[in-house]
């Protein structure tokens, strides 16, 4: 093992232990989420962890590579590496676990919606109002709570290094929604990136 797999390795265990000690797989405060969020903002800065020599930047017309870094064996407390290029988009959507996002490298601009009307999110009928960007850059992150709403746009610059962490692995969330166009109906999200392990 390299030295700087090494001491990637040792961030990662000090990162896991933290945010176990702040969050279970599915609950959270929004108060522990923002430390979570912290500590994600921390182990991005550690550059020399995420470069291209680890983990290439997607080619051939790609826009995204997505790293699993690592995962808890029974799916939870997974945390990703994701390498996207200007004109990387994902609709607004759901992740019904929780999740913090914290840059290496690179821009990512976060829209942030409210529902326009109360009760669970369900496929269907579900218009959504923008109320908030918020752009994930280093020093700078987000935390989302299961159903916070949000889509994400690379607009320019560079490309991105990014780490997500989730409650639960993104593989294992059948039940995330996916906002159309105009942003009235949803439906569930399928994944059209795979991860690579």
């Amino acid at each position: 093992m390299s030295d700087v797999a090494e001491k990637r390795e040792q961030a990662i265990t000090e990162l896991m232990d933290k945010v176990k000690s702040l969050a279970g797989p599915v609950e959270v405060t929004r108060d522990n989420l923002e430390k979570i969020k912290s500590e994600m903002v921390a182990i991005a800065s550690r550059k020399e962890l995420w470069d291209e020599d680890q983990f290439p930047a997607p080619t051939d017309g790609k826009v995204q590579n997505r790293y699993l870094i690592t995962k808890d064996d029974d799916d939870s407390y997974a945390l990703y590496l994701n390498v996207m290029h200007k004109g990387k988009y994902t609709p607004p959507h759901n992740h019904t676990t929780w999740a913090c996002v914290s840059a290496a490298e690179g821009e990512e601009y976060n829209y942030v919606y409210e529902t326009d009307e109360d009760g669970p999110l369900v496929p269907g009928e579900r218009s959504i109002s923008l109320a908030d960007t918020i752009v994930v850059k280093p020093g700078q992150g987000i935390a989302l709570m299961p159903d916070d709403i949000h889509s994400i746009a690379i607009n320019e610059g560079e490309s991105t290094r990014h780490l997500h962490l989730y409650g639960r692995a993104l593989e294992t969330l059948d039940k995330r929604l996916l906002w159309d166009e105009d942003k009235k109906n949803c439906k569930y999200f399928v994944m059209d990136v795979k991860t690579i392990n």
